[in-house]
């Protein structure tokens, strides 16, 4: 009877029993946790590793095909020129359309506004001639626009578009102080050329539009 009652306390209980299955539940369910992140680990690997050598081959291949293509319009740029008496500079993009009028490219460079030093020596001429006009509410608007054309933008340099607004504005008033000091800032202006692009275009049969080729894997 002794030995029963021994054994009896010696049992775990329900409760325990219950307690006991909940943490082993918890310990297996954390290790699929851990074989679950690991097997992912090592998918991502897997999948990383092989698309790496396959878009640097891509890669490469577009570097070939870009340079290839600016390459053979060389000749064609210096025949524009030429034919259409223009200049290399201030053009920093050309495009290029079939005679059938069904296929265009466009051959660019990306630019950064830039200016040098003789800049302030324009901008100085254009506002000593401009602040001389404030003398009532008409010309304080016409001094506050073209002073909002001469703003600079957050690197510190001056906007191609609004000098040429500048520019406009200041052949319409004819007064030669003005329209020097915005030649000088015309003349000051050098660009630095980033990278350079194509876009190739072709034009939908049905509908007239044109439809750019997609030429990077974020456009596809």
């Amino acid at each position: 009877m002794e030995q029963e009652t021994k054994t009896t306390a010696m049992q775990p209980s329900e409760e325990e029993l219950q307690a006991f299955r909940a943490y082993k539940a918890k310990l297996e369910q954390r290790q699929r946790r851990k074989e679950n992140r690991e097997a992912y680990a090592a998918i991502v690997d897997e999948q990383v590793e092989l698309a790496i050598p396959e878009l640097k081959e891509l890669s490469a291949q577009i570097q070939a095909v870009k340079k290839t293509v600016f390459e053979n319009f060389r000749e064609v740029l210096k025949m524009k020129q030429d034919v259409m008496g223009l200049t290399q500079s201030g053009q920093h993009s050309h495009t290029f359309t079939t005679s059938k009028g069904n296929m265009r490219i466009t051959l660019g460079s990306n630019t950064i506004d830039g200016y040098r030093d003789t800049v302030e020596d324009g901008v100085a001429m254009v506002k000593e001639y401009i602040s001389s006009l404030a003398q009532n509410d008409e010309t304080k608007a016409l001094v506050d626009m073209v002073l909002k054309l001469l703003a600079r933008d957050k690197t510190g340099q001056l906007k191609a578009s609004r000098v040429l607004q500048l520019r406009q504005m200041a052949e319409k008033t004819g007064n030669e102080r003005f329209i020097e000091g915005v030649r000088i800032i015309e003349e000051s202006y050098q660009p630095t050329e980033t990278k350079q692009y194509i876009r190739a275009e072709v034009k939908d049969e049905k509908t007239g539009a044109w439809k750019t080729i997609p030429l990077s894997v974020t456009d596809c």
